[in-house]
């Protein structure tokens, strides 16, 4: 076992602790955080059952971008539906033998790498071409973007220039899975990849990437449109009104 491959694995084992730990940390806090008042986007559904369906499309199909922006919503469903692809087609280095969703996906997910680099492209193009866009862009939305295409753009490079051992690094990754690291492959664009990838891991957890899970929990999203039926009150607000 080479340093370089025990480097990469300490890498990615502490990468992961953090992206797991964080979320967990993350999501907690949101189930916590108390929504006192009634504050539904309206036209808002008036049961449990509406605001799933509600959800399913915001998750699915980005509905409330839709409505507000024609062009941000093709870049950026453009880009989560060919992420989405991309991160099924990558299931196959962690399966053996491989699932047969997986095996159907991978044409697919091969070219969808390009749309992912097309909607990132159009995203952060908006954040320099619109101006209330970029007035309201820090260094951190330009960087999440310059990451997220950095990964997208070396990942299209050892596919199709500077192709990489894809057994070995599939032989390398399932030894991660198993705690018997194996030998990385050496191709500096793949160790620039892979590098960028655990780099995304270590700082989803506090990025405004954390839309993602943050959805669920929205008010303005999960709540029904049901003030006059029923009175709200959170845990805390309901013992003070029990007291008195």
């Amino acid at each position: 076992m080479s340093m370089l491959s025990l480097a990469y694995a300490i890498l990615f084992y502490g990468a992961t602790v953090i992206l797991v730990l964080g979320l967990a940390r993350k999501i907690h806090g949101y189930w916590r955080t108390p929504a006192p008042l009634k504050i539904a986007t309206t036209p808002a559904p008036l049961t449990p059952g509406g605001v799933a369906m509600r959800l399913a499309r915001e998750t699915v199909l980005f509905e409330s971008l839709f409505k507000s922006s024609k062009w941000t919503w093709i870049f950026g469903w453009s880009f989560h539906a060919a992420m989405l692809l991309v991160l099924l087609r990558h299931g196959r280095y962690f399966q053996q033998p491989v699932w047969d969703l997986t095996a159907l996906i991978q044409p697919f997910g091969l070219y969808a790498g390009f749309l992912m680099v097309l909607g990132l492209g159009g995203l952060w193009a908006r954040r320099w071409l619109v101006d209330r866009v970029r007035y309201i862009s820090t260094p951190s939305d330009h960087l999440m973007l310059a990451l997220l295409l950095g990964i997208a753009l070396t990942g299209l490079l050892t596919r199709f220039v500077a192709r990489t051992d894809i057994v070995a690094v599939k032989a390398y990754m399932l030894g991660l899975m198993r705690l018997d690291i194996q030998p990385l492959p050496t191709e500096p664009i793949l160790l620039i990849h892979l590098a960028l990838v655990a780099l995304l891991m270590i700082i989803f957890p506090i990025s405004k990437l954390l839309h993602a899970p943050g959805l669920f929990f929205s008010p303005t999203r999960n709540q029904t449109d049901d003030p006059r039926e029923r009175r709200h009150l959170v845990a805390w607000a309901a013992a003070l009104d029990r007291k008195h």
